[in-house]
């Protein structure tokens, strides 16, 4: 089987949502977990995804484990490459999106990096290089004060301009409108014109479409999931048709563990009201009480059950911004981090089976805790985010949700669907 697609995320839950895009168009997936072992056995597919977590490390150490799975999926023939980033393109002002962009394009010998993290299945969309979340730009939005990549700029042309030395262009809806040739030709000027990098606009699936059957196989492609369907729909006709092997999928105790302050999740939260039993986690007692993690681990453990216990750190950004003020922003993250690793390995081994998650950091923090290196993709939820199976013999079904994404009962509605 023919590897047609290799695929690097930077994050856990970018990772899981692509790979259930490439699913859904038709191809077969797996998905291991960090950087992978050079005798990881894997099985065949039409397409891997590595998912890294390296969005806000330092960019030094994010080009150096792409590159880490670069090589990976390389060695394993891999024949186009993609980086996928989040949706609503949030980076640290340093980066990674553009230094790891650079260094993947550099790689492989890439003339053009085409761009854009439009996903209209989740209403984010690019018109005139700017982002928008539903009616909004992105600046408009809680991404503005997102305690770890706060965006506050909606121009992609600008915010990927300030992450890299090279030029970056625009590939404008009008273009788009005129059809495959008009978008194949403006590409060609553009890479002409040095443009290393080129932003496109998309408000529809349609011109995903159009992008994904532009890119030339020599290429990088960097997005959302969107852009990733793009390219798989482009490339469908070689895919082998192979079906995931079929696994048993664990069923309870259940445990959802939320560490996203993003205002979907913090909604989400509120829309499941009294329905389970709820413990929030204050960063401020988790840095002065030893004892806090180990309190909270013991009150969810009495609870264990029929019904899902829930454990959240997420909370309004006047309590983030209190945390961090106190604390430091990295040292607020951390806290939290820590602490959700440790309640997941405690109630892991305390007998617990079906995870529900929120958050790209703290998905990331748990999958490493629970030892996880590869997943299966199982039902969807919500657009882009399905169950996952551990398919490394790890006893695991995971629901890992970027903060962004689910509508309100998503909580509710992923026992609901789980396998």
């Amino acid at each position: 089987m023919t590897l047609l697609i290799g695929c690097i995320a930077d994050d856990l839950t970018g990772a899981t949502d692509v790979a259930v895009t490439f699913s859904r168009e038709g191809l077969s997936v797996i998905q291991v977990n960090g950087v992978p072992d050079a005798a990881l056995a894997t099985g065949s597919a039409d397409a891997i995804v590595v998912a890294l977590k390296s969005r806000t490390i330092p960019a030094a150490d994010a080009v150096a484990q792409s590159l880490a799975a670069l090589e990976w999926l390389r060695a394993r023939g891999a024949q186009r490459h993609y980086f996928k980033v989040c949706s609503t393109f949030d980076s640290t002002p340093a980066g990674n999106i553009g230094p790891v962009a650079d260094a993947l394009a550099a790689a492989i010998g890439a003339p053009m990096n085409l761009v854009t993290p439009a996903y209209p299945r989740n209403a984010r969309t690019v018109y005139q290089g700017h982002l928008f979340v539903g009616e909004a730009l992105l600046s408009d939005t809680g991404m503005r004060t997102h305690p770890l990549t706060p965006m506050t700029d909606s121009n992609l042309v600008r915010v990927l301009g300030s992450q890299t030395p090279h030029r970056v262009g625009l590939l404008p809806h009008a273009v788009l409108a005129r059809g495959g040739e008009a978008v194949e030709a403006r590409l060609a000027e553009l890479l002409a014109e040095g443009c290393r990098h080129v932003i496109a606009d998309a408000i529809d699936d349609e011109a995903l479409e159009l992008l994904g059957a532009a890119l030339l196989p020599d290429w990088l492609a960097t997005g959302g999931a969107g852009l990733a369907a793009g390219l798989a729909a482009s490339v469908r006709g070689e895919a082998s048709g192979a079906e995931a092997t079929a696994l048993d999928w664990p069923r309870g105790p259940d445990v959802i563990l939320a560490g996203s302050c993003s205002t979907a999740t913090l909604g989400q939260l509120a829309a499941l009201g009294d329905a389970v039993p709820r413990r929030q986690l204050d960063p401020l007692l988790l840095a002065r009480d030893p004892g806090a993690v180990q309190a909270a681990i013991d009150w969810a453990k009495q609870r264990l059950g029929t019904t899902p216990v829930l454990l959240s750190a997420s909370a309004p950004p006047d309590q983030v911004a209190a945390a961090q003020g106190a604390l430091g922003r990295e040292r607020a993250a951390q806290v939290v981090e820590d602490a959700l690793r440790a309640i997941a390995i405690a109630l892991a081994t305390a007998g617990a089976r079906r995870f529900v998650v929120a958050g790209g950091e703290t998905s990331g923090a748990v999958v490493e805790a629970l030892g996880v290196r590869a997943l299966a993709i199982g039902p969807e939820i919500a657009p882009g985010v399905p169950w996952t199976r551990a398919a490394d013999g790890k006893p695991y079904a995971l629901a890992l949700k970027s903060g962004n994404f689910g509508g309100p009962d998503f909580f509710s509605r992923a026992f609901e669907v789980a396998p």
